[in-house]
């Protein structure tokens, strides 16, 4: 059992803190999937043998959920371990979080339930002490279950898949009888709000909740430390108490900082970090660790998105947490190379849609400075069944990740309606709660439709709206008059584009595009939506109207229920692939207008089997207008595209059989960035979409 160990000055004496003991509980798992004919708690013991070993994070729906359309399990597993509780836990108050359990669980330890949880995406924390025999082998089940109910949100798998399993991390957690909260919704015990912030100063309030678990009243000292980025301490502040045994109390500390180093968001991601200790005649007995950075954040209607005062450009990207082969079973190592991409590609904001996703994803955001949309899965349908679920669910996500600077809204529902009354007061009363837990942060809630005066709308204080002209409905370029529709009638209106994009399949390319596509077919090329991007971004930065953009989506995810674009149980839409291997046109169309990194790009890469003599060449570049070669004769008639990064040749004559493109740029320092690609051309060809659809071509990821 690893133990967490601090060195730290307070108050003019030196404590070595043996703070509480977080130890890792993901190993020595046995997992068994039902369907169950009986009891399983009764039946367990005839189990063994049947039994198969996992190690947590673990998912049942890895494949089916990935790969057959409404063809999957759910419903309930169970998970096994035997523990070896030692003598010196005896009075000791022992804990288990666990991050994430898809959908619905239940925790026994020697056949007692000391738990239980309703929902797949937050935290919950299970107190086993009273349960466990100390000195003894204990055995500990979990029961999964992810089976739909009109209870729990999501009320279904259509718009993903909610994957079943123990499928975050489990942590064992030891303390003293007293305590900072572990069991208040599975937050950290500490909350910490601030308000007046500016360069000269900003005034910080830290609340701890504490719980003393004896009969006796207990005497402490709450020591709360601000610290810089380096470890020297800011400012600290000290009350002493006795801390009764009945029920959790909360305690406040309050500081102003003179000439604070803000958080700035991706230029200067600054972190403090706020130590709140427990101490008992100068002996720690309990010690949380958690992030401040400071920061103001404010939207402006028809203005846009404001950072400490400063205009911030609010360039978004939204996030599915499934990966190809793995489903929501995540490590930090796939966390990590999601954030890369969308680093890489020079997004400044993120909708983790449509749930609480990993902390562990809050927090790295925190240290990159990528502005964080969170929200609870009250998603595309309502059975009037669901409101106390959901309002649980937001109470957790907002104490669970209340201290990440990053966040800076709580998105309460997307795409949600009938019965609409009963919708509107639901999130009328979200809202009501968030401002209650959160009176400092946004709400946001998202429609479909895209009317502002949609009865569902107007409950919270950013309007979302989700469109797709060109792939659901109307033509690419319908976007623009219904953003200037909204922007005449509604300019009080705290607008933002939450999704927006179209599907593309590898497999399909071909030149000839319209200007909408019918997303019942099943040809998904890719071409069209690179198309799509490439004019609808170009319209949103033309309208600071909207305050932010979010495009749909990072990465390809699993759609149990769909069967569309040649591809089972796949959404499309994302900038990169299932299996995060394949960066498609239109992730590179972005990194050209966003990232400060150079680009020189030509588009149409994976369309190697040209249709048309008469071609039009393509190139992204920020580092300056391109020159570009066709089998070694530099191209004439460059124009303007739609951005300043958007450089098109019209049409240009292919030569019969291999043509190779190379696009150059020197920046001004010299170097030299270039790109090059091949074409095939073999005849005039007119294959059109049926031909394609005829021709059933699949993209494995």
């Amino acid at each position: 059992m690893k133990r967490v160990l601090f060195l730290l000055v307070i108050a003019g004496f030196v404590a070595t803190a043996a703070a509480r003991s977080i130890s890792s509980f993901n190993s020595g798992w046995e997992f068994k999937k039902g369907p169950f004919a009986v009891d399983p708690m009764k039946a367990a013991a005839q189990w063994d043998g049947k039994w198969e070993a996992v190690d947590i994070p673990h998912t049942w729906n890895a494949e089916d959920m990935q790969t057959r359309v409404n063809h999957f399990y759910e419903g309930a597993a169970y998970y096994r371990k035997s523990y070896f509780c030692p003598e010196e836990l005896k009075g000791k108050r022992v804990f288990l979080r666990f991050e994430g359990v898809g959908a619905c669980a239940e925790v026994y330890v020697n056949g007692k339930l000391t738990g239980s949880h309703r929902g797949a995406y937050a935290a919950f924390v299970a107190e086993i002490g009273t349960a466990l025999k100390p000195g003894a082998e204990n055995t500990l089940i979990v029961k999964a279950d992810n089976a739909s109910r009109p209870d729990v949100i999501p009320v279904n798998h259509q718009l993903f898949g909610v994957y079943g399993g123990i499928y975050r991390p489990v942590w064992l957690i030891v303390t003293e009888q007293s305590n900072i909260s572990v069991t208040d919704c599975a937050s950290a015990g500490v909350y910490i709000t601030q308000e007046n912030v500016s360069k000269r100063s900003a005034e910080i309030t830290v609340k701890v909740k504490v719980d003393n678990a004896s009969l006796v009243p207990d005497p402490l000292t709450l020591v709360n430390t601000i610290y810089t980025r380096d470890g020297k301490p800011v400012a600290t502040h000290r009350q002493s108490f006795d801390l009764t045994p009945q029920g959790t109390q909360a305690y406040i500390a309050r500081f102003t900082l003179r000439n604070p180093h803000l958080w700035k968001g991706r230029p200067d991601p600054y972190l403090y970090k706020v130590v709140s200790q427990l101490l008992r005649n100068n002996k720690v007995v309990d010690e949380v660790v958690q992030p401040l950075g400071i920061r103001r954040y404010e939207a402006v209607a028809g203005k846009g998105f404001f950072l400490n005062g400063v205009k911030y450009p609010m360039y978004g990207v939204t996030r599915h947490q499934d990966w190809w082969g793995l489903g929501s079973a995540l490590t930090g190592r796939e966390h990590d190379a999601d954030l890369v991409m969308i680093m890489d590609v020079g997004a400044t904001t993120v909708r983790f849609a449509h749930y609480q996703q990993s902390d562990y994803i809050y927090s790295r955001c925190d240290s990159l400075g990528l502005i964080v949309w969170a929200e609870i899965p009250f998603v595309n349908r309502v059975t009037g069944q669901e409101w106390e679920n959901a309002h649980c669910q937001l109470r957790e996500l907002i104490r669970q990740s209340f201290n990440h600077p990053s966040i800076y809204v709580w998105g309460l529902h997307n795409e949600v309606y009938s019965p609409t009354d009963y919708t509107a007061a639901l999130t009328a009363s979200l809202h009501d709660l968030a401002k209650t837990e959160d009176p400092h942060r946004y709400t946001a809630a998202v429609n479909g439709y895209g009317h502002a005066e949609h009865p569902v709308n107007q409950h919270a204080d950013i309007q979302g709206m989700n469109r797709y002209f060109g792939w659901y409905e109307k033509k690419i370029q319908d976007i623009d008059p219904w953003i200037e529709g909204l922007e005449k009638d509604y300019p009080w209106q705290r607008l933002m584009l939450t999704e927006y994009g179209a599907d593309a399949n590898l497999a399909h390319q071909t030149e000839y595009l319209g200007e909408s596509l019918n997303y019942t077919r099943q040809y998904y090329p890719e071409g069209f939506q690179t198309k799509t991007h490439e004019y609808q971004w170009a319209t949103i930065a033309a309208h600071p109207y909207i305050i932010a953009s979010y495009l749909w989506n990072m990465f390809d995810f699993a759609c149990p229920m769909w069967s569309r674009g040649g591809v089972p149980a796949r959404n499309m839409k994302g900038l990169v692939t299932f299996d995060r291997k394949m960066k498609k046109d239109a992730y590179f169309w972005y990194k050209a207008n966003w990232s400060s990194e150079p680009v020189v790009y030509l588009t149409g890469r994976r369309n190697t089997d040209r249709e048309k003599r008469m071609t039009t060449v393509t190139v992204y570049s920020n580092v300056g207008a391109p020159t570009v070669t066709l089998n070694g004769k530099e191209l004439t008639g460059i124009r303007q595209g739609y951005t300043a990064v958007h450089y098109v040749f019209d049409r240009v004559a292919l030569a019969e059989g291999k043509n190779v493109l190379r696009a150059v740029v020197r920046d001004r320092t010299g170097k030299e960035h270039a790109d090059e690609i091949e074409w095939m051309y073999t005849g005039e060809k007119n294959r059109g979409i049926e031909k394609y659809e005829n021709r059933q071509e699949h993209s494995g990821f």
